[in-house]
Parts: structure tokens; sequence; C-alpha cells
């Protein structure tokens, strides 16, 4: 089911909600209240109600949320209810690093292919996956791969944006600092780990 007109915020709350769930089951528990999911995830119980609110009545009064129920239901929102075939294109200390992280398969994701220009890489195994070349990008449609990462030098970014969408890739997660730009059917989030960093000094006490 595709919903309309939820807030991008809502649905970025979404997996944390999942995390949530996933930590209070395996204490475990059985039912969750939106008080103690708070408590898990850092968010206000209101919020937790509201966002939840645009899916449907989850909770019961007084016994709260059944947790495998809902965790079931935030995965069929956010499609994570099956395989995601997902490719890597950068297999450099970042995109190594990602290959060897386990959460992706948490949440439905399964990096099955990686390519490099680097031909001392290309034919290597990292953490289970073969290293090819830039060549085989062609052919991720045919191997029902709709998604990628991208952890590239800044210069050959939108370039390897480029072949990913004529590809038939239909969602990019961007590790490159830089902005790239794709057509309306193709789904981008850009994760700039400097950036980020760089806000923390404000937050901090001077001196």
């Amino acid at each position: 089911m595709r919903y309309h007109k939820i807030p991008d915020e809502t649905v970025r709350r979404l997996p944390i909600y999942l995390r949530g769930l996933m930590l209070s089951a395996d204490q475990g528990r059985e039912h969750i209240c939106s008080k103690s999911l708070a408590e898990y995830v850092g968010v206000p119980s209101w919020q937790i109600r509201k966002d939840f609110s645009y899916f449907g009545d989850f909770g019961t009064p007084g016994v709260g949320y059944h947790i495998e129920r809902l965790a079931r239901e935030i995965k069929k929102i956010l499609r994570l209810d099956v395989i995601r075939r997902t490719a890597l294109v950068g297999v450099g200390d970042l995109g190594s690093a990602l290959l060897a992280y386990p959460g992706f398969r948490t949440y439905g994701l399964d990096i099955v292919a990686a390519f490099d220009v680097n031909p001392r890489k290309v034919g290597k195994r990292i953490s289970g996956v073969e290293v090819e070349g830039l060549e085989g990008i062609a052919d991720l449609k045919q191997r029902k791969i709709s998604l990628a990462i991208v952890a590239v030098p800044r210069e050959v970014a939108q370039a390897t944006v480029d072949a990913l969408v004529e590809a038939g890739v239909r969602g990019i997660l961007n590790f490159t600092p830089c902005r790239v730009a794709a057509p309306k059917r193709v789904k981008i989030i850009t994760l700039d780990i400097a950036m980020e960093l760089a806000r923390l000094p404000y937050y901090m006490p001077a001196g």
C-alpha cells in the first residue's frame, strides 16, 4: 500500500520506532505503550501516537502496542517486508566498511553486488561480495537490483548516479559529499558524515 501526504519527518522516524520495537522484543516484551517506546527511541510519546495515527489504529487501550504485530506493520509501510537487493559503488575505506556492516539485513537490505574502478580490487571478495568493474552496473535491472549505495569521489558522483539511473535503480543512498541530481522517479538520500559531525561543536560548551 502506498500512503499519500505523510510528512517526511514521520517516515524518517518509522525506522527509529522499528529499532526500538526490536530492542523491546529482545528483552522478552510482548506489548509496549507509547511512553515506554518513547524512552527507547527518544521521541515524545505524543509524537509517536500522532505518527502512527497516519497509518491506522495499532494500539489497544490499557494494553499498548503488540510489539511483533506493530513491527510487522511498520515493515510493510516501509516496504521492508521483502529483501531488497542492493548494489554498492565505490569499495574504498567507507565502502568496505559498509560491506562489512551487518545491520542492513535487519531492515531487509542485502548488498549483493559491489563495483569499483580500481583493477586491484576487481575480482576480490570483500565480506563475501565479489567486486566487479563499473561496466557491470549496466546489468543491475536484469539482476533485480533496484537500490544502490554510492561511496565514490566527488568528481565522479554525478556520472555514477547517471549510470545507476540508466540501469533502472530507483533508490540511491549517496555518501559522496556533494549534491547529485536524478529524475523525480528516483529517490536520493544524501548522507554527509563530515557535515553532520561539523554540527556537534555548536552544541558543546565553549572553552
